[in-house]
């Protein structure tokens, strides 16, 4: 792909997100309800949103623009050792459900981030958190896959680029730590 087709993509399903901002704002005030109250933020991802669940966490837990407390907030995808016992032990579909199993609790919220929606470790982790009866947030890209319809609350980034549904992925994150910024300063 060409980088102006590249380019266009990504401008293309920023601007689908419009469509999504009631879900974009519940997704946000979710987030401040629950952190608000004491409560954490779990995260997951595989491969990029692996890496953009620890950057949602990172930016809870130290810092994003404003100095601000710390915020509980923990990524699944970090602890390397823990992933490959569980892994190992229970198989790679059950490297989430597992942890959520041992650190959620009542009031958390689990946040997922998947450019397809079909990885069945996530789709265990939102069973899982549900079970638990924890709020969820589906990040969500190419028509959301098997996962869409199950969360809380979903944003389907439009379009067929999973590198597109990254991307708006990021501006959503850092949208939401500004409000947490601004919330919390």
């Amino acid at each position: 792909m060409s980088f102006e087709a590249s380019q266009q993509a990504t401008i293309q399903a920023l601007q689908g997100l419009t469509a999504q901002r009631a879900q974009i704002d519940r997704a946000g005030d979710l987030i401040l309800r629950t952190l608000k109250a004491g409560r954490k933020l779990i995260a997951c991802g595989n491969g990029g949103s692996a890496a953009e669940a620890q950057h949602l966490t990172t930016e809870l837990v130290g810092r994003f623009f404003q100095n601000r407390r710390s915020l509980p907030a923990v990524a699944l995808t970090a602890d390397g050792t823990l992933l490959t016992c569980i892994g190992n032990d229970y198989g790679y579909d059950a490297i989430f459900s597992r942890q959520i199993e041992g650190h959620a609790q009542p009031g958390d919220v689990l946040v997922v981030l998947t450019s397809s929606g079909n990885s069945q470790n996530i789709l265990l982790a939102l069973e899982t958190a549900q079970k638990l009866g924890l709020d969820t947030i589906a990040l969500l890209g190419r028509g959301g896959g098997r996962a869409k319809g199950r969360a809380t609350v979903e944003i389907v980034v439009p379009g067929d680029s999973g590198a597109a549904a990254q991307e708006c992925h990021l501006f959503l994150i850092h949208h939401w730590c500004e409000r947490v910024d601004a919330e919390f300063a």
